[in-house]
């Protein structure tokens, strides 16, 4: 029959209260028998010292002595007179001493010479009776006094019995409040038991538990109140992970989610559909991307297990298409691949370098063809102002033509060949500091203060001249457009273990129509024509503020302020 709980820690209380009760009956009586022992003990002692006292007053009559000494004593006590070598000088009991064998050997004897006294029961082998032997060393013999060890003297030296009634009253009425207490610990853990049996229901009531008012009932309580906090948010969980399948199913991307074995956890079929595309065969496992030659690069770089990245991406070009490969490890090891079609997206990309690049090209001409015409119009007779004018006018035209074609040479080279940039550990406030003093004489001119909150001993692997650009250009902005008296306002607000994030604000006009911030990083994008000619620039500024900050891995986004002015937001990687 199985016990319940309440049954079982019954049983074991019991049972150790039970030995607890024992051991102290067992060392009480043990005690109070030792204590016995040793009265009886001084009773005979005091014999003993009287017989040592006469025969040190009487050394040549010492049989007579004891003889008339013994009629004093309980006639059933036995003397013995023994020498130290163990040769018996007396014995009350015995007419003739030389009969009896040499007591040397004798437990109490050896005691006693050995510590000066010494106490045994046992038989003698002289009489066949059993007695409690006494023996004390006194000068050069020892006198050994002996009780018959019989029913009186065995009743002398037991334990008193009252003790053991005490004991026994005690431990009953301990056990009675042992019943009480594992009535109460049962009641609990039964409430508890009854709710996870209901628990193990789909739609579980816990109305009919009722949890005794103590602290075991009070963690019953929560536990309940837990696991019920617990269902709700697992079924929310539920209802949005269905939400999210559906997402992934429906979704443009191919998405395949990894265990850190390997094992295929979750796909949906526009990633085996981009996956046939890419390798040879038709297939339906996923794990085929770790064996496919199409991936041999892509898995000795990433899924080898010994890279840092948290994020990797390459491009395949398979079958006349353009696929991307995105790789996000997770905090366990395990990790997503993302296949993308990005065919067209390529397509685009290669007509706007193309464009980029015939732009450089031919704005090559007209630089030259200016150059020339100013300097044969500085050598023809014309009037100094007007000379002057004209040549102002050409060179500035100049200088903003060559800083178009550097500016598209710049995002033209972080596209085509991010690997020429060299890396090192860059100090973004001496590069801000360095910034500021370049642009001193421009941020005078329009009253702009301009101001961070950037840790001096923070650092970021990067390439220095790209970075520069970040800050140079959206200072820039500011200069040209943000107006008079403005204040620009840097800091370092957040970072997390792979990225820095920074705030770039300025409290000047900012943009009114919000629609123009998801595009203010487009190439050549002007919210203004008239605007950006009346005050300079390319129109590439912020597309190489994109670009760079892409470098290093971050990403950015405009806002207006609340305040006034625009807020741009972006991070860059640590390393």
């Amino acid at each position: 029959m199985r016990l319940s709980y309440k049954q079982k820690l019954l049983l074991y209380f019991l049972f150790i209260f039970t030995l607890f009760t024992a051991g102290i009956i067992g060392l009480e009586r043990s005690r109070e028998k030792h204590f016995k022992t040793e009265t009886f003990e001084e009773k005979l002692d005091v014999y003993v010292e009287i017989i040592n006292k006469g025969l040190t007053a009487n050394p040549e009559n010492r049989t007579l002595f004891l003889d008339s000494l013994v009629r004093l004593f309980p006639p059933d006590l036995r003397l013995t007179l023994i020498d130290r070598q163990g040769i018996v000088l007396y014995d009350n009991t015995i007419t003739d001493v030389s009969t009896l064998e040499n007591h040397a050997s004798r437990p109490e004897v050896i005691k006693a010479f050995a510590s000066g006294k010494g106490t045994i029961v046992r038989i003698s082998a002289s009489t066949n009776q059993k007695y409690l032997y006494y023996a004390k060393r006194a000068n050069n013999y020892c006198i050994r006094i002996a009780a018959p060890y019989d029913i009186q003297l065995m009743n002398y030296l037991k334990p008193d019995n009252l003790f053991l009634y005490y004991i026994i009253v005690l431990f009953l009425v301990i056990a009675l409040l042992i019943h009480v207490v594992t009535n109460r610990f049962g009641k609990s853990i039964n409430q508890l038991r009854n709710f996870v049996m209901v628990s193990k229901k789909e739609e579980a009531d816990f109305a009919f538990l009722n949890f005794p008012d103590d602290e075991l009932g009070e963690i019953g309580a929560k536990i309940t109140e837990h696991y019920q906090q617990l269902k709700s948010s697992q079924r929310e969980i539920t209802r949005e992970r269905e939400k999210l399948l559906q997402h992934v199913y429906s979704s443009g991307e191919g998405l395949c989610f990894f265990s850190p074995a390997k094992e295929v956890e979750f796909y949906n079929g526009l990633f085996i559909q981009y996956l046939n595309m890419i390798v040879d065969g038709a297939n339906s496992d996923p794990r085929m991307i770790f064996t496919d030659p199409s991936f041999d690069g892509f898995n000795k770089h990433l899924l080898s297990g010994t890279g840092d990245e948290k994020y990797v991406e390459m491009i395949i070009k398979k079958q006349g298409k353009t696929f991307s490969v995105f790789v996000n490890i997770f905090d366990d090891n395990g990790f997503e691949i993302i296949l993308n079609d990005i065919t067209q997206q390529e397509k685009t990309r290669l007509l706007k370098q193309e464009m980029t690049g015939n732009i450089a090209h031919e704005l090559r001409t007209p630089v030259t063809s200016i150059r020339g015409y100013l300097e044969t119009l500085l050598n023809q007779p014309l009037p100094e102002d007007k000379k002057r004018y004209f040549i102002t006018q050409a060179f500035n035209q100049t200088i903003v033509l060559s800083e178009l074609i550097q500016d598209m040479s710049l995002i033209t080279k972080m596209e085509e060949a991010p690997h020429s940039f060299q890396l090192e550990w860059v100090n973004i406030s001496a590069l801000l500091e360095e910034l500021k003093y370049d642009l001193a004489v421009p941020l005078l001119e329009k009253s702009i203060t301009m101001e961070w909150n950037v840790p001096v001993e923070l650092v970021v692997n990067g390439n220095k001249n790209l970075l520069y650009s970040i800050f140079r250009n959206l200072t820039d902005n500011v200069i040209r457009y943000a107006g008079h008296e403005v204040k620009i306002w840097i800091s370092k607000y957040n970072e997390d273990p792979n990225f820095y994030y920074f705030s770039y604000s300025d409290t000047g006009v900012g943009i009114s129509n919000e629609q123009h911030l998801n595009r203010l990083f487009e190439r050549f994008y002007r919210i203004n024509e008239g605007r950006t000619r009346d005050s300079g620039g390319t129109g590439l500024g912020l597309s190489i503020v994109k670009n760079a900050i892409a470098f290093h891995k971050g990403t950015i986004f405009a806002k207006n302020r609340t305040g006034g002015g625009l807020e741009f937001l972006f991070k860059i990687q640590k390393k």
